[in-house]
């Protein structure tokens, strides 16, 4: 009997961490994709993975409180992990919205049925664009090897070291920052530009009224850089898995 509970306690900490770490991942944790997917997808990867890494040997009988902190520790793991992807993940549509920004867009809300919550079109849209790019790529097969090698870095029923975790959400959150810049820095070029020749037209003619003729222009100039932005976000793919193998504290 204490060896079953033993083993039981093994698959849950098991499940637990990779129920964290998708519930936080842009695709897996959307509401769109029904609850039942969901779990059986963490059960059958709980159970894959639970069979072949190896599961704490735990001396004498576990108390109740034992066992909900050592799962605690698993599900502080799994959220980590996934605030790290998540953030990296964001960086398209990070840069999509200071594009929006840009073209005056910034108050055209949706409501995104995937996530259901409110975003803008265009950061969607890449976002979209990103993510196909990222699955045709077989970049689904990163996921799981972050979550194997998780394994080897952090055994399951470790204590959490709290300040490489921390130190690895911060790091991705300003990767997220500086890479959705890096990403939007050649439209801010273009809309900088576009602001100058304004500015010269509406010293040249001052009947001009340069805010009613700046709206058109500012949206045609950025449905076009977006066009010419795309390659860009496929070049972003291959960069996504070396800023994961750089930042997740594997």
């Amino acid at each position: 009997m204490a060896l079953i509970i033993e083993k039981l306690l093994g698959f849950v900490m098991v499940l637990t961490r990779i129920s964290a770490f998708f519930m936080v991942l842009p695709v897996f944790g959307w509401q769109s994709i029904p609850a039942r997917i969901k779990v059986a997808m963490t059960v059958l990867l709980a159970i894959f993975f639970s069979t072949i890494i190896p599961v704490p040997v735990l001396a004498g009988r576990v108390s109740t409180a034992e066992a909900v902190l050592l799962i605690a520790n698993e599900a502080t793991y799994g959220l980590a992990l996934g605030l790290i992807a998540t953030f990296v993940f964001t960086a398209v549509k990070l840069s999509g919205r200071i594009i929006e920004r840009e073209m005056g867009l910034a108050m055209a809300e949706i409501l995104d049925p995937l996530t259901g919550e409110r975003s803008q079109p265009l950061g969607s849209l890449l976002e979209m664009i990103f993510i196909m790019l990222i699955l045709s790529a077989n970049g689904h097969h990163l996921f799981l090897l972050i979550i194997s090698r998780s394994y080897e870095s952090f055994p399951a029923g470790s204590i959490p070291t709290i300040p490489v975790l921390t130190e690895g959400i911060i790091q991705a959150s300003s990767t997220m920052l500086l890479h959705g810049l890096k990403l939007a820095a050649p439209i801010l070029a273009a809309f900088l530009l576009l602001m100058v020749i304004l500015a010269v037209f509406a010293r040249m003619v001052p009947e001009m009224d340069v805010l009613f003729i700046s709206f058109p222009l500012r949206i045609g100039l950025g449905l076009l850089m977006v066009a010419l932005f795309m390659p860009f976000i496929s070049s972003f793919v291959g960069e996504f898995a070396k800023l994961m193998e750089k930042l997740l504290p594997l």
